[in-house]
């Protein structure tokens, strides 16, 4: 599958392409991409894919082939086609940078182009942010339930297919995990890669410990070994018994992996048996459908465990599988515009959101505000493209991964804590309330009615 393809959308995006087009609508139209709302199990997200996003507005083409087949549906008319033949997109892009983090109502991209070009993009925009951020913040929530642990991406295996899998690895880096098991994101984005061995390999040989000694001699650089395939203790001490023979041949054993059982028990146990066989420096690594309320238990309970795989629950966002994210009509030749539908009502016009600050440094509340009102605090939205193009080259994966780091530092102490009932203050400025009440009343008087 091809997810450059520009067919890669909604029908009704080309069929309101063709409309705008017979009726003449292609002044400036402004759109903003937010989520309208939170679920509870999510105080925060992090903007994450804004590279991705600039990627996909850069490159959009229409081939030939495309053209023909669009064609050869018989849906569209010539005018359409024609305008496809030479499309670029060449339109600005306002964003907040990525490993920011985010609130509902919060646009964290705004799109100003030609009424056509920026109906076009919405549907694969919406595809790329609402899922790195996503992702983004599950990770974030597994980053803050275990200061100082070593976190992996697992999740390739189960994700929701190929790019899913792949934009993951890269999204929950950002959040703060230490690198991932899926080797082309080792390639794409330069993470650190990180790998042991299946149970699969231990179970080809009759002998456990022959499998460890055979994988440590054929894979000696960062050695880790798996123990919990038959019995875990007793693996725990063939792993004491050979490490001298190991050592002798320059190997050192790095860590142990737990896949399985009460890992809690398990890790304890495994410590003692390693710190007794001389082991110390041996650390234990965890895994096995873990998520951050796991990982919280085990940090309540003082587990000995020093990282841990992260895997379905990460790639698939599993208890929160999706957040109600949109892109909305802001602004349209000159005019603001607005949806007025009960529980989906957007607040009208070009935005900007401004952070404040309290004295420690802690994010104290938001301003949701009209472009050109300026307020107290840290503008967050910022050009990065213009007429098409970047206004910069793409930033560094660590600098946007420090940024989250900051972010997440500066966070609330009940979103830090990952409460369940924090909430973070996001204010609606004045200006904006008057903007909406005058496009209502403009609207009104053209015979749009609510709901």
């Amino acid at each position: 599958m091809n997810c450059e393809s520009p067919l890669l959308t909604d029908l009704y995006q080309l069929n309101m392409m063709q409309a705008y087009l017979d009726r003449g609508e292609t002044q400036t139209a402004v759109f903003e991409f937010f989520a309208r709302t939170l679920p509870a199990r999510r105080g925060f997200l992090l903007a994450a894919g804004l590279e991705q996003a600039l990627d996909y507005l850069e490159s959009l083409r229409f081939s030939a082939s495309d053209l023909d087949w669009l064609k050869s549906t018989g849906r569209f008319k010539a005018n359409l086609l024609d305008y496809l033949r030479g499309f670029r997109f060449d339109g600005d892009v306002h964003a907040m940078a990525e490993g920011t983090a985010f609130f509902a109502g919060e646009p964290i991209l705004r799109v100003t182009a030609p009424l056509p070009a920026g109906q076009f993009v919405e549907t694969r925009l919406i595809n790329i942010l609402h899922y790195q951020s996503l992702i983004a913040a599950k990770a974030a929530r597994c980053v803050l339930a275990a200061p100082g642990k070593v976190l992996v991406d697992f999740g390739f295996r189960r994700a929701h297919g190929a790019e899913a899998g792949l934009l993951a690895a890269r999204a929950s880096y950002i959040a703060g995990f230490a690198g991932t098991a899926t080797v082309l994101a080792g390639q794409k984005f330069g993470l650190p890669l990180y790998g042991t061995m299946a149970h699969s390999f231990i179970e080809s040989f009759d002998d456990e410990i022959l499998a460890f000694e055979s994988f440590a001699r054929s894979r000696p650089d960062n050695l880790v070994l798996l123990l919990d395939t038959y019995d875990t203790e007793a693996a725990a001490h063939k792993v004491v018994a050979l490490a001298p023979k190991l050592k002798a041949a320059g190997i050192a054993i790095r860590a142990v992996r737990l896949d399985s059982g009460d890992l809690v028990a398990l890790a304890k146990s495994v410590r003692k048996i390693l710190d007794a066989g001389g082991l110390a420096e041996v650390t234990i690594f965890a895994s096995g459908g873990l998520d951050e309320d796991a990982l919280a238990e085990f940090a309540r309970h003082n587990a000995p465990i020093d990282g841990f795989g992260i895997g379905t629950s990460l790639t698939t966002s599993a208890d929160v599988p999706a957040v109600d994210c949109v892109y909305k009509l802001q602004e349209y030749a000159g005019l603001a515009r607005r949806k007025r539908s009960v529980q989906k009502a957007t607040w009208p016009g070009r935005k900007q959101v401004w952070r404040r600050y309290g004295a420690d440094g802690r994010m104290r509340g938001d301003v949701l505000a009209r472009e050109g009102h300026d307020k107290d605090g840290e503008a967050l939205l910022h050009p990065v493209m213009q007429n098409g193009q970047r206004v910069r080259p793409p930033e560094a994966l660590d600098a946007i991964k420090r940024r989250a780091r900051g972010a997440l530092e500066r966070l609330p102490e009940p979103l830090r804590r990952l409460h369940p009932d924090a909430t973070y203050p996001v204010e609606i400025a004045p200006e904006l309330v008057a903007l909406a009440a005058e496009v209502d009343r403009r609207q009104q008087s053209h015979g749009a009615s609510a709901g």
